[in-house]
């Protein structure tokens, strides 16, 4: 059914081929499940302090090791807690941030297509951090409500065998995917 429902998105979702990866561009090294490279092509036109903010942590390595810690099968896969999705944390993973300060949406008119990269936040919607997930499919319920940074132009094959969680929240039990490396290239 994953496989189907992956080559349905594939066919219906212009956006992945229009790519120019003008970049920046998040360099991810996912190992799990998961293995492989994935890019994504930063928009800072588009949501300038949030990929400010995602390019300053990538360049710390804060994200270096941080789990895919929700997992939607046909829906996003989540990651980006640099402070609670990383192994050992004393928190539980998805229920933090890094110590920058939280973000004002930058709401755009990108479309939640297959392959789009948006930030995840709490119900206020200036409270965008560290955290962001990918999408398996189009979600335009999601368009408006939460910041589009950028878009997959390499390794959605990768994304697409990222270990899927259990139940509505998609929490993964066991070893999650991990983000083994993230680097940014300008």
């Amino acid at each position: 059914m994953r496989k189907f429902l992956t080559l349905l998105a594939l066919a219906a979702s212009p956006a992945i081929a229009q790519e120019d990866g003008a970049g920046p561009n998040l360099i991810i090294e996912v190992a799990g499940d998961a293995n492989g490279r994935v890019v994504i092509d930063l928009l800072p036109d588009v949501a300038p302090k949030h990929v400010e903010q995602i390019t300053a942590l990538a360049d710390e390595g804060a994200y270096d090791g941080v789990a895919f810690h929700r997992v939607i099968e046909g829906f996003m896969a989540q990651t980006g807690d640099v402070q609670c999705g990383v192994e050992r944390a004393s928190c539980p993973a998805g229920t933090g941030g890094s110590d920058r300060p939280d973000l004002p949406a930058e709401f755009s008119d990108v479309p939640y297509d297959r392959g789009i990269v948006g930030m995840a936040r709490a119900q206020n919607p200036n409270s965008a951090n560290s955290q962001f997930f990918i999408m398996f499919a189009e979600g335009y319920f999601l368009n408006g409500q939460y910041t589009v940074v950028g878009r997959v132009i390499e390794g959605m094959d990768v994304v697409d065998q990222i270990k899927l969680g259990q139940g509505r929240n998609g929490a993964i039990f066991g070893l999650p995917d991990v983000m083994k490396s993230v680097t940014v290239e300008r």
